[in-house]
């Protein structure tokens, strides 16, 4: 039978699921752009360039991930955008060491990198039992959902920040999604996220949360050309700083992977770790070639797939059609653009929370009775959330620190495997049992590592060995 990552819904399916994975992401894929693009103080014209650019770019770099080219692409729902890793990095590159074409050299230079380093990142799945997966799935959770609620207050900047009226809409779309997918047949069920935010734009309209007269303004095509802010500048600061973001963004995107493997209910091997990877890559060349920024894996919509039960890569696909329609067309993305914060944020509140409690579903495999598993995940995801909770308190330390610490996901990831080493590995402190309780099975072979029921763990189980 056809595995269900790899099926076909109907046509009408396709469109309704693939517009829902559009809606969830698109707040997010347009706010680096914006936040880079307002720090450099770019005119309107150029801001509005630099998210049709972005737009276009995450709808190739989605369908490239999910349908696959040769050995780019892990072929599993995944949606790309613009990490946020990138941000403070390309913020202080682009004010003080050389303006965008500065930017997008060092975006390139950190692409190629990328393209190179996937087969050794590969090799790392052997440093991701569902000890460590299943801290780092409940950290990227944990980690969105203050935006979630930022969306809810009415976005970042909003002047009626924290209104009870933006909660109240917010509180609006949470119940109809709820609602919708307690009460309605599983066809719409499966869509209740697209339904809640349909809805809760549609009551926001007369209520004054939003208009459309921006549609209006917007042109009705629009096509980014490469290199249409300079030729690249190479700088060797910002080369450095972007080659640290990109570590920091593989890293990020490894535990994306996982997550969606487990979701859908394909393990993510070694080689299939290293073809996302290098696709990862070559779409951030791809940025900076056309005017944009590092591309990564969007958690987002990890928590979507795993709402929806919908674990179709086509759907994706769909949703990085979309993008690219949106890219070329404008006006359309005005259309998109003008929904209500508020309403995104009701909706994220549950896919967010979704993805913390896929990380817990992971736990629930692991050991931890008579071992030190509960240390390594309680300091883990207390790395992890510190910088969501306290965003400044890296500030003084050095540039590459903060790059690597203020992402509370790679933060919280580099901490779990180093104590999953530290207790589970190193002589004198884990003893085998505690090794296969763990899930930290590894062998060299491409198999999925350390998931229960491979064949792998039944070979380790079946000679009483286990392979470090």
């Amino acid at each position: 039978m056809t595995h269900p990552v790899d099926q076909v819904p109907p046509v009408r399916q396709l469109a309704a699921f693939g517009l829902q994975h559009v809606l969830a992401m698109y707040a997010g894929a347009v706010a680096v752009p914006l936040i880079v693009g307002g720090a450099m103080k770019l005119p309107p014209a150029d801001l509005a360039y630099l998210i049709t650019a972005d737009l276009l770019v995450c709808g190739i770099a989605t369908l490239i991930q999910c349908i696959g080219v040769w050995r780019f692409g892990i072929r599993l729902p995944i949606v790309q955008g613009c990490t946020f890793a990138a941000v403070s990095p390309m913020v202080l590159i682009g004010t003080t060491g050389g303006g965008l074409p500065a930017i997008y050299g060092a975006v390139i230079v950190a692409g190629l990198a990328m393209m190179l380093l996937a087969p050794v990142f590969g090799r790392l799945l052997k440093f991701f039992p569902p000890l460590v997966t299943g801290t780092v799935i409940l950290i990227i959770g944990l980690s969105l959902l203050p935006t979630a609620g930022t969306w809810a207050a009415g976005g970042s900047g909003a002047q009626d920040f924290g209104e009870p009226k933006n909660l109240a809409l917010a509180a609006l779309v949470l119940v109809i999604v709820l609602g919708v997918q307690r009460f309605a047949p599983p066809a719409l069920s499966r869509i209740a996220v697209l339904i809640g935010i349909v809805a809760g734009t549609a009551v926001a309209i007369p209520t004054g949360f939003t208009d459309f007269g921006a549609v209006g303004d917007a042109n009705w095509v629009g096509i980014s050309t490469p290199f249409h802010f300079g030729a690249p500048e190479f700088h060797g600061a910002a080369i450095v700083s972007m080659l640290i973001v990109a570590l920091v963004t593989m890293t990020e995107t490894t535990g994306d992977f996982i997550a969606v493997g487990e979701m859908t209910e394909r393990p993510v091997d070694r080689r299939a770790l290293a073809d996302g990877l290098r696709a990862d890559g070559f779409s951030t060349v791809l940025g900076g070639v056309f005017n944009t920024f590092p591309y990564t894996a969007f958690a987002q919509n990890v928590g979507l797939v795993g709402m929806t039960k919908v674990r179709s890569r086509w759907v994706v696909a769909v949703a990085g059609g979309i993008l690219v329609v949106l890219g070329l067309l404008p006006k359309l993305g005005a259309v998109i653009a003008a929904i209500p914060s508020p309403v995104l944020g009701g909706a994220g509140l549950v896919m967010f929370g979704t993805v913390a409690a896929s990380g817990l579903r992971t736990l629930a495999k692991v050991e931890f009775e008579g071992t030190s598993n509960l240390t390594v995940v309680a300091v883990s995801v207390a790395l992890g959330v510190i910088p969501v909770g306290v965003p400044t308190i890296y500030d003084k330390f050095p540039d590459w620190f903060q790059t690597v610490m203020h992402s509370g996901i790679s933060a919280g990831c580099l901490t779990a495997i180093v104590l999953n080493l530290l207790f589970n590995h190193l002589p004198g402190k884990a003893t085998s049992a505690d090794a296969t309780t763990t899930g930290t099975t590894v062998t060299a072979t491409a198999e999925p590592v350390g998931l229960p029921g491979s064949r792998v763990e039944d070979a380790v189980e079946q000679s009483g060995e286990q392979r470090v």
